[in-house]
């Protein structure tokens, strides 16, 4: 499928440098196909669905993934070398993205203040794997110590991260370390919501993917077919599996609060639509033509042009419901992308297929 059917044009006063204040006070728009959109308030979320359903909340937590440090080779003077980590592989490994990634080599040693790595493996798009000199929980330490929060690059390029990003972006209910970047549709829940959420008898669920920074990267390919997913890892616990699959057998609808909630339970969901327990990588790309079998209505923000998680609210709702919910929402001056403003979304016909 052409990248260039999900391209739009965005004002850059559009998109929101930070959230809403308090975290609920941000606009919701109501997108159902075949139905006039709806403008409403993220308080008024419990009023748009019902007693029975089920919210799906990833848990994950955002840690300092970027670390700032000196490239350090015998006979040569040190190289400022900036990494992103984004997945773990072992207790003392993790893949990352690195800048400058052309002057790095397998064998370099990085400095990180007080923490030292070494690249055993160099990838394409200046990915690279580190070897660090801890493991475990000491490894964790260490980058909590060195490193900082990553925001967004459409954040982070217009100002820089401060003391109030450390709060603002992490969700109320974060419980799991190992995210490099939050659940963002999470951000709108304040305490207070949630409590109205359980007085209007909504179930909540909890769920763990570990979002990585390939949620930053844009789509370069002018193809969805050529285009690569990086892994984040996830877990859906059996007693969670359970629970959601006797709440949609009694009539209750899924509501994934997330692109990454709704990813995870897509690649747990069985061919019938139940969900099974997971624990693993997942790579899975959703693109119009996709069948969802676990997701009933999706909360998530306003994503970028021509990404992957345009594409996938287009799969959800349906590509020309998309562009006109997002060309109305422009015009209604709603704010785009992490601190942005929320949508709820139900599933379109899967006809829609350019």
């Amino acid at each position: 499928m052409r990248v260039d059917l999900f391209d739009f044009e965005l004002p850059e006063t559009s998109i929101a440098l930070r959230p809403a204040e308090p975290r609920d006070a941000g606009r919701l728009l109501v997108v159902r196909p075949g139905a006039p959109l709806a403008d409403r308030a993220v308080r008024d979320l419990p009023d748009a669905l019902r007693a029975g359903d089920a919210l799906v909340f990833n848990d994950t937590r955002v840690i300092p993934a970027r670390l700032n440090g000196v490239r350090t080779r015998p006979g040569a003077p040190g190289q400022r070398t900036e990494v992103m980590l984004h997945l773990r592989e072992a207790p003392d490994r993790w893949r990352a993205f690195a800048r400058p990634a052309k002057r790095l080599a397998a064998g370099d040693a990085l400095r990180f203040g007080t923490l030292c790595a070494t690249v055993i493996e160099k990838a394409d798009a200046g990915e690279i794997v580190l070897a660090f000199d801890r493991a475990g929980p000491d490894l964790d330490a260490a980058i909590a110590l060195e490193g900082a929060l990553p925001l967004p690059p459409y954040i982070a390029g217009k100002r820089a991260t401060d003391s109030r990003d450390a709060t603002d972006y992490q969700t109320v209910y974060a419980k799991n370390p190992g995210a490099v970047a939050a659940p963002t549709a999470g951000l709108h829940f304040s305490d207070a919501l949630l409590a109205d959420l359980d007085a209007a008898g909504l179930v909540r669920h909890h769920v763990t993917l570990h979002v990585g920074a390939g949620t930053f990267l844009p789509v370069k390919a002018d193809d969805t077919d050529a285009h690569r997913m990086h892994a984040e890892i996830g877990i859906l616990d059996a007693a969670t599996a359970d629970a959601l699959n006797t709440a949609r057998a009694a009539g209750g609808r899924i509501v994934a609060v997330g692109t990454t909630a709704l990813r995870l339970l897509e690649s747990a969901a069985r061919p019938d639509g139940s969900l099974a327990p997971f624990s693993g990588p997942t790579e899975i790309f959703i693109t119009p033509g996709y069948r969802f079998r676990a997701v009933d209505a999706l909360v998530t923000n306003f994503h970028l042009p021509r990404s992957t998680l345009f594409m996938l609210v287009s799969a959800f709702s349906g590509l020309e419901t998309m562009r006109a919910a997002y060309a109305h929402a422009i015009r209604a001056g709603y704010r785009f992308y992490s601190y942005g403003d929320a949508s709820l979304l139900f599933p379109g016909p899967c006809a829609d297929i350019p």
